[in-house]
């Protein structure tokens, strides 16, 4: 008898032993495939941080991103991302009339070229109205700027026209597709004859915060509209700009700088001109076949 409940006893221990290691086995399966899991999510996000990174009016991997499924972007390097914010000079307090701007210090990655120009003043006017002008070869394009639907936009264009910014500088992009017909500008470096695959990869020491954007989701950026580019991430504003031919309908994620009141005829015509295709199938468009060169930029 003894030696029968010894022998139930060690049946019962091997059974509970066996149990363990089966209920062990099922939890590291379970936490590999967690692990597995977590791996592929993390991927997909990265892809998505990355498609969203190259999805707006520049260029992407080499070129601009400008259409409906590739808007104006103004980064040519698809993992570029806004540089990390710096601290802000001393300002006072913001009182009747004025507002403070967030800039944040850029650098040189991912192939982006920076024309360093420092930064803006902090306090800036938000009531009034700007008129910002570009000379250009074919003729003068102006807009109106509503500066308290737009102050740091207003601003910062401000600051790039005492600096001389886009001087001599050319519009590297244009697309002209059914309900997306824009002429893009900007980079301070896409200059002199011809254009280069770093045509759109470049922009001031400083990006900032998309600001007025649009509402009406039916016509977002109606013809006249300027507005400005970004690689898609929040507060990824720098210089490039485009300006809608026709009325255009992109994400409303764009900033609406102002409204043409002299020239657009010029940016329609450059637009109905057609370009090379360089970008085509994707981002879309390509360089304008009739070449629009920004003498010199004013804002009064």
């Amino acid at each position: 008898m003894e030696e029968t409940v010894s022998s139930i006893k060690d049946r019962q221990r091997a059974a509970a032993r066996a149990r363990l290691e089966k209920e062990m086995a099922e939890r590291a399966t379970a936490a590999r495939k967690r692990r597995q899991r977590q791996a592929i999510i993390g991927s997909a996000l990265a892809v998505v941080v990355i498609a969203g990174a190259a999805w707006f009016i520049v260029q992407a991997t080499k070129k601009d991103s400008t259409d409906t499924a590739a808007a104006p972007s103004a980064s040519t390097d698809p993992n570029a991302e806004p540089s990390a914010a710096a601290p802000q000079p001393s300002a006072p307090p913001a009182g009747p009339g004025t507002v403070n701007c967030l800039w944040t210090p850029s650098a040189e990655t991912g192939g982006n070229k920076v024309k360093d120009v420092g930064l803006p003043p902090v306090n800036v006017p938000n009531t009034g109205k700007a008129t910002v002008s570009f000379d250009t070869n074919l003729g003068v394009i102006s807009a109106q700027v509503d500066l308290s639907k737009a102050p740091c936009t207003g601003a910062s264009f401000k600051h790039l026209a005492a600096k001389n910014f886009f001087e001599n500088s050319k519009c590297h992009r244009m697309v002209n597709q059914d309900g997306f017909k824009v002429l893009q500008c900007g980079d301070p470096f896409a200059v002199g004859a011809g254009y280069r695959d770093t045509d759109g990869t470049g922009g001031p020491s400083y990006t900032m915060v998309e600001e007025n954007l649009p509402t009406d989701t039916k016509k977002p950026y109606p013809a006249g509209s300027i507005a400005m580019a970004n690689t898609g991430a929040p507060g990824s504003t720098g210089s490039q700009f485009f300006i809608c031919s026709e009325d255009t309908v992109l994400p409303p994620n764009y900033t609406l700088l102002g409204v043409i009141d002299k020239g657009l005829d010029i940016v329609r015509n450059v637009v109905k001109a057609g370009d090379d295709k360089a970008f085509e199938p994707s981002p879309g468009g390509g360089h304008p076949k009739t070449e629009v060169v920004i003498k010199k930029m004013t804002v009064a």
